[in-house]
């Protein structure tokens, strides 16, 4: 069982989650919460209850320990493809140094 104070600060932080959701996205309506499995149960919540007025809690396959606010729209980032500067992880030139016999150290050979 969670301890009150802890599970009000939670569904503090899940109504601050949805307000700053639906004022950064006017156009999207908050429909639940999404969470990790491992965590709803470790909460003593079930999938589907409704946690705030009109906002359901969900199981996704999200990281454990963290919450996402669900909506019925796309967001910005979505379905965009980035560019993306192109580096080249070898370089073109090459840098020779001369290998000598004399700076190889000796080889160390077990005592028989």
């Amino acid at each position: 069982m969670v301890d009150n104070v802890k599970m009000g600060k939670l569904l503090e932080r899940f109504a601050q989650g949805v307000a700053s959701h639906d004022r950064e996205n006017p156009d999207h309506n908050s429909w639940g919460i999404g969470m990790a499995h491992f965590d709803i149960e470790r909460l003593d919540l079930e999938e589907g209850e409704e946690i705030l007025p009109g906002i359901v809690l969900q199981a996704d396959g999200g990281v454990t320990g963290n919450f996402r606010v669900l909506c019925d729209g796309q967001h910005d980032g979505a379905g965009e493809i980035e560019e993306e500067d192109v580096v080249e992880a070898i370089g073109t030139q090459e840098i020779l140094e001369p290998v000598r016999v004399s700076d190889m150290p000796e080889r160390v050979r077990p005592p028989v």
